[in-house]
């Protein structure tokens, strides 16, 4: 054996220690393989979802979280490689991994909670909401709330573990909402003549969406009116100057048409009793 081996033996020999550089160096090429092997899964990983239909965001958590296990599987890798007992540190990372999953178990429901609302898309940005008893528009999503502003301007942070389990009225998503207004008329006024002030008052009504169509329906009796219902469609962002207007015209053509809006009134007769011839 030449004495340039003998020189490379002993020197991959030399320890520090319980390691020697040999086991040093191999874990270095191990290291280095590992990340090449990291990047190229990641480069991967990133071209499957930007094909997807997956949220931005949702995809940027995922890459992050599959990013952190590969580095966690390296280090563990490259622990092996130097000969030093890995049993014990996972057996260490389970019981520290599960003391933070008990400790942080709403935030982590939260964080559920977040990725099934940005991956499932119940609501956007701008949004107009109904969950929980509050209303708003939707100012901001995360992964921990989701933040509603109410018509009265204040500011609601929603749990998104809640948010994604909770019953949900979206009022803008399909991009039109329907305008109900009841009204009551007397029994002397004729339903044509009610249903012309009723359209009439719709035509003076911007915002107003043509399809579908505005209608009028006569709906009940009472005990004292008639009632009838007028339906009509606005965009959302229209919806509520719509829906005050509508109500200011329809005073105005009830008016303009005699047509009398009747109430809940109680007429009292008192008869005079007429005493009878004297017996």
């Amino acid at each position: 054996m030449s004495s340039s081996s003998l020189d490379l033996s002993s020197l991959m020999g030399i320890s520090l220690g319980t390691l020697t550089l040999g086991k040093i160096i191999s874990a270095a090429v191990t290291l280095l393989i590992c990340l090449v092997v990291t990047r190229v899964l990641m480069k991967l990983l990133g071209r499957l979802l930007g094909r997807s239909k997956l949220d931005a965001r949702v995809q940027k958590y995922l890459a992050a979280g599959v990013r952190l296990i590969l580095y966690v599987i390296t280090a563990l890798i490259v622990v092996d490689s130097l000969g030093i007992p890995i049993t014990s540190l996972v057996a260490l990372l389970s019981v520290g991994s599960l003391g933070i999953t008990l400790a942080a178990e709403d935030i982590l429901g939260n964080v559920a909670g977040g990725l099934v609302i940005l991956s499932a898309r119940p609501f956007a940005l701008g949004d107009f909401l109904e969950v929980g008893g509050t209303t708003g528009t939707v100012e901001e999503i995360s992964l921990n709330h989701t933040k509603l502003v109410t018509p009265d301007g204040l500011m609601v942070l929603l749990p998104n573990k809640e948010l994604a389990s909770s019953k949900m009225t979206n009022y803008t998503v399909n991009g039109q909402r329907r305008i109900t207004w009841k009204v009551s008329a007397s029994y002397d006024a004729p339903t044509e003549t009610v249903k012309a002030a009723c359209e009439q008052a719709l035509s003076m009504t911007d915002h107003l969406l043509t399809d579908p169509a505005p209608s009028v329906r006569l709906t009940g009796y009472g005990d004292s009116a008639i009632e009838y219902a007028v339906y009509c469609w606005a965009a959302p962002a229209d919806y509520w100057d719509a829906y005050f207007a509508l109500g200011e015209h329809l005073r105005t053509a009830f008016a303009d048409h005699g047509v009398e809006m009747t109430y809940n009134h109680l007429n009292v007769h008192i008869l005079e009793k007429k005493n009878g011839p004297a017996q």
